[in-house]
C-alpha cells in the first residue's frame, strides 16, 4: 500500500507494505526480478512521484509511532549526551601567516562560528563565517571549503543546504563582512587560490554527480568567462586540488580506488597548462608535496605498503627511492615542511607520526597507550616551531599536542572537556587479534566498564566497515558512554577490506575476496563469545554506508547471532546499483567491488551477497535502516527496497523500523545537537531490543 493504513481497533499505524511492481531482466542467463524496482524514482535527483513519496512518509510515521513508547528513554540518551558536550566549546588556535584562526561554538548552538585575529591583537576578534546566521531558513547545513587568499582579505567558502553534496561557492570581503560573488552551485571539493590572490581554482561537478573538471575564476569577472583548465574523460574518475605545504605548487588529482595521475600548476601561474607528473597506469597510487626544494611522492609502485621517493621540480616524473617499501611499516600520508617531512605510517595496526629529518634520519614520536589513534591536525605554515596533532583513543578524549621536533617532546594544549564527568579510570580498553576461518588473526578493538563482567551472558555492540581501504580508528566517543554506563561492551571489528594492517589488508577485502570481510565480521563476533564476553542473541551490529552492506549480509548469513541490527543509509542494492551507470557513484565503484556489466564472474559474486537480493524466507532480528532523500552516496531507494522486501519476506514479526530523512543526506541531519538526537534514537532501538544489565 501506498499509505499508512490504520487497525480499526486501536487507530494505531499498521507496518507499511509496500505494492510489488513485477518487473524482472536477464543478465548471463540468470532472472534477476526485483518488483520493489518502482522505489527508484524516474526523475531522480528530483523525487516528485506521489506514490513514492506516499511509501517514504508511511514508513516514517510508522517509525515514530513505534519508537513513541520509548520516548523517555530516547530523552534520556539525548540528554546525558548532550550534557557530555562543552556548550561553548573551541579550537586551540592555529597560526597561518599574520592571522591566528579559530571556531567556536556559542552555548546551545548547533554550528560553529570561525574567527581570526591579527597575532599582535589579542582580543580583537573578526567574525569570518557565521555557520548559524548561514544556516537560518535551511533544514539542513553543512559547511564545507573555507579558504583564506594570501593577502587575507578575501574568503572563499561553500556550503550544501539540502544534504547532496552539491555546494555553493562565493566570496567573501573580510573587511566587510559581505559575500561579493557567488561562484558556483555545484562544486565539491577544495579551492585554491593563486599566489597573487587575484584568482582561484575549484571544481564542479556534473549531473551525475562526478567531479569532472577544474576551473579558474578572476576575482570580480563574469562567471561566464571562467576557464576550464582540466576536464576528466573517464566516468569513474574523480578530480580533486590541494596546495603543496611551500604554497609553490597547486596539485590536481585525478584518480579511482586503484589508480592516481597528478598535474602540476604553478601557484604564481594559475593559468599555466597543467603539466603531468607521470601518466596513470592502473593498480598505481602516488601522491604528492613539495618542499625542501623538491618534490616528495608516495607510491604503491613497488611495493603494496609505499614507498618514499623524492624527485626534482625539473624532472618530476623521474623518483627516487628514498624509504623503500615495507610488510612492517605502511605509508599513509606525507607533509612536507622546512625542517622535516612528517610521515603518516601504520605500524602492527597502529597509528604512527613520524619525522624524517633532512639528513634522512627517522623518529617515531611515541605515545602514552598501547592503542590509539593519531594524525596532524592543523599544520599551515612550512616552517612551524612545533607540529600539531590530534590524539585520542577508547578511552582518552581528543587531546591536542604540539610537538616540539627540539626537545622531543609533546605539550598538551586541550583535552576534550567532558562537563558531565568522565572518570577514565573506570573503563578499560583492550585489543584482541581474533581467528577468522581461514586462519588470519582479525585485530578486535573492545572497551568496556572496570565492571563489566566476562562472563559469557554481556551485552555487546560491535561495529564494523570493511572497504574503500578505510580503517575505524580505536577513538573516542562521548555518545558511547551511554551504552557503556548501561554495561555492554563496545567493540570494533578491523576486518578486512579497511587499510588497519596495511595495503594488502584492504584488497583482501575487495573484488573477489570481498567475502572475506563478511566473514571476519561474523568470526570476530564468535571469538568475542569464545572470551566470554557475549552470547549469541545479545549482540548489537551497527555499520553504515559500506558498513551497511555489511549489516546486510551478515544478517542475511547469519540472523541468530544478532539481537538487534542498525544500518545507516546502507549501501544494499549492490547488484542493481553496480549495473546502472547513470547512477552518482557506479563507474567509479567499480574497481572496489567489480563491473557486472561486463564481467560475468563479478555479476555472479555481487549476486552472491548483494543484501538485497538475499533476503530470505527466514526469522531476522529487529532492526532499524535509515536513509537520506537527497543522499548522492546510498540513493533512498536502497534502504527502502531493502526495508519493502525484508517486511514482505521474513518469518518472524520482530520490529522492522525504517526512517528516510526527507531533507538530508548521507550524513543524516545536520547539526550537532540534531546529530545526537539520531544517536540516541539509535541508541535507544537497541536498548529496547537487548535489556541493558541490572
Amino acid at each position: 500500500m501506498s499509505r499508512p493504513s490504520f487497525n480499526s481497533e486501536d487507530s494505531t499505524i499498521a507496518a507499511p507494505v509496500a505494492k510489488q511492481h513485477p518487473y524482472q531482466f536477464e543478465r548471463y542467463g540468470q532472472i534477476i526480478h526485483d518488483n520493489y524496482a518502482w522505489l527508484k524514482d524516474p526523475h531522480y535527483p528530483t523525487v516528485d512521484n506521489p506514490e513514492i513519496l506516499d511509501y517514504l512518509k508511511a514508513e516514517n510515521a510508522f517509525f515514530e509511532q513505534q519508537m513513541a513508547p520509548h520516548a523517555p528513554l530516547t530523552k534520556s540518551l539525548f540528554a546525558e549526551m548532550k550534557a557530555r558536550l562543552q556548550e561553548d566549546e573551541q579550537a586551540v588556535p592555529w597560526q597561518d601567516g599574520d592571522y591566528l584562526y579559530w571556531w567556536s561554538f556559542r552555548p546551545g548552538g548547533q554550528y560553529r562560528a570561525w574567527y581570526r585575529q591579527l597575532r599582535d591583537q589579542e582580543g580583537n576578534d573578526q567574525l569570518l563565517i557565521d555557520e548559524a546566521a548561514e544556516a537560518e531558513g535551511h533544514e539542513y547545513f553543512r559547511m564545507g571549503t573555507l579558504a583564506i587568499s594570501p593577502d587575507g582579505n578575501l574568503a572563499a567558502w561553500s556550503c550544501d543546504t539540502n544534504g547532496a553534496e552539491r555546494f555553493t561557492l562565493k566570496i567573501r570581503d573580510l573587511e566587510s563582512g559581505q559575500d561579493i560573488e557567488t561562484i558556483t552551485e555545484v562544486m565539491n571539493g577544495r579551492v585554491v587560490w593563486s599566489a597573487d590572490s587575484k584568482a582561484l581554482l575549484y571544481t564542479e561537478v556534473n549531473e551525475n554527480w562526478r567531479s569532472y573538471r577544474a576551473l579558474r575564476h578572476i576575482i570580480g569577472q563574469d562567471i561566464a568567462t571562467d576557464r576550464e583548465i582540466y576536464r576528466e574523460q573517464d566516468d569513474g574518475f574523480r578530480i580533486s586540488l590541494s596546495r603543496s605545504q611551500d604554497r609553490q605548487w597547486v596539485f590536481l588529482e585525478t584518480g579511482n580506488h586503484q589508480t592516481s595521475e597528478v598535474y602540476l600548476i604553478p601557484a604564481d601561474d594559475i593559468d599555466a597548462t597543467p603539466d603531468i607528473v607521470s601518466p596513470r597506469k592502473t593498480g598505481r597510487l602516488y601522491s604528492m608535496d613539495s618542499g625542501q626544494d623538491k618534490f616528495w611522492i608516495l607510491t604503491n609502485d613497488e611495493h603494496v605498503n609505499f614507498r618514499l621517493a623524492s624527485a626534482s621540480f625539473e624532472d618530476p616524473g623521474n623518483w627516487q627511492t628514498e624509504i623503500a617499501g615495507s610488510d612492517q611499516l605502511y605509508l599513509t600520508g606525507l607533509h612536507a615542511f622546512s625542517r622535516h617531512l612528517l610521515l603518516s605510517a601504520r605500524k602492527a595496526g597502529l597509528d604512527q607520526i613520524i619525522l624524517r629529518n633532512t639528513d634522512g634520519k627517522l623518529e617515531f614520536i611515541a605515545f602514552p597507550e598501547a592503542s590509539y589513534s593519531v594524525g596532524l591536525d592543523h599544520n599551515p605554515s612550512y616552517d612551524p616551531v612545533c607540529y600539531r596533532l590530534r590524539y585520542e583513543s577508547m578511552v582518552t578524549p581528543p587531546t591536542i599536542y604540539d610537538y616540539d621536533p627540539d626537545s622531543r617532546q609533546l605539550h598538551t594544549l586541550k583535552i576534550q572537556e567532558v562537563p558531565s564527568g568522565y572518570d577514565a579510570d573506570a573503563y578499560t580498553s583492550e585489543r584482541l587479534m581474533l581467528p577468522a576461518r581461514d586462519g588470519v588473526l582479525v585485530p578486535t578493538t573492545v572497551v568496556y566498564r572496570k565492571d563489566f563482567k566476562k562472563d559469557g551472558q554481556g551485552k555487546l555492540l560491535l561495529y564494523g566497515y570493511g572497504a574503500y581501504g578505510i580503517s575505524i580508528a580505536p577513538y573516542f566517543s562521548t555518545s558511547r558512554l551511554s551504552l557503556l554506563d548501561r554495561g555492554f561492551a563496545y567493540a570494533i571489528a578491523h576486518i578486512r577490506g579497511g587499510d588497519d594492517l596495511g595495503y594488502q589488508w584492504y584488497l583482501d577485502g575487495k573484488l573477489e575476496k570481498r567475502w572475506n570481510s563478511f566473514h571476519d565480521f561474523t568470526d570476530v563476533a564468535k571469538g568475542l563469545i569464545a572470551h566470554k564476553f557475549t552470547v549469541a542473541g545479545n549482540i548489537a551490529i551497527h555499520g553504515g554506508s559500506a558498513g551497511g552492506e555489511l549489516m546486510g549480509v551478515v544478517s542475511n548469513t547469519d540472523p541468530e547471532l544478532w539481537g538487534t541490527v542498525v544500518a545507516e543509509v546502507p549501501f544494499v542494492d549492490v547488484l542493481n546499483t553496480m549495473l546502472d551507470e547513470s547512477l552518482p557513484l557506479t563507474p567509479g565503484e567499480w574497481p572496489e567491488w567489480g563491473n557486472p556489466i561486463t564481467d560475468e564472474k563479478a555479476f555472479s559474486l555481487i549476486l552472491s551477497y548483494s543484501p538485497y537480493d538475499n533476503v530470505k524466507a527466514q526469522a531476522y532480528p529487529p532492526m532499524l535502516i535509515t536513509g537520506g532523500l537527497n543522499d548522492p552516496r546510498v540513493t533512498y531507494w536502497e534502504p527502502a527496497k531493502w526495508t519493502a522486501r525484508l517486511r514482505a519476506t521474513k518469518s518472524d514479526d520482530n520490529e522492522l523500523l525504517c526512517k528516510i530523512n526527507m531533507g538530508a543526506g548521507h550524513g543524516g541531519k545536520s547539526g550537532r545537537y540534531a546529530r545526537l538526537e539520531e544517536t540516541a534514537e539509535a541508541y535507544s532501538f537497541i536498548l529496547t531490543h537487548i535489556k541493558p544489565s541490572s
